[in-house]
């Protein structure tokens, strides 16, 4: 499988799946699963026992669960919508990526 073009730190579009519409921030990505952890898109109810020793008062708390990137898009945000990324090789010989629609350029986070 190819590297995917969303890496952590990046600003995502859903556009498939029950979170439809939402944006939100990679947290992780699992290249050989192909599926990335997004920041407010997944939510799943986890239930945490009581555990006096640990001073965890238990209950049911809301956590993100798995996506996978194929409903993922980059997010521009000079198009203010999720777009498709094109590699850009820049002078010095680095590659980068790019906006298929305005051209700007997306920051990795590095």
């Amino acid at each position: 499988m190819t590297a995917p073009f969303i890496r952590k730190n990046d600003q995502v579009y859903v556009r498939q799946g029950k979170d439809k519409g939402k944006t939100g921030k990679v947290l992780a990505v699992d290249p050989d699963k192909g599926r990335a952890l997004v920041e407010g898109v997944g939510l799943v109810k986890h239930f945490i026992r009581p555990d006096r020793s640990k001073n965890v008062q238990g209950g049911i708390m809301e956590k993100e669960s798995k996506v996978p990137l194929s409903r993922l898009m980059l997010y521009c945000p000079e198009c203010a919508q999720g777009v498709r990324a094109r590699a850009k090789k820049l002078g010095d010989g680095t590659r980068t990526r790019v906006c298929a629609k305005c051209g700007v350029a997306f920051e990795t986070g590095k």
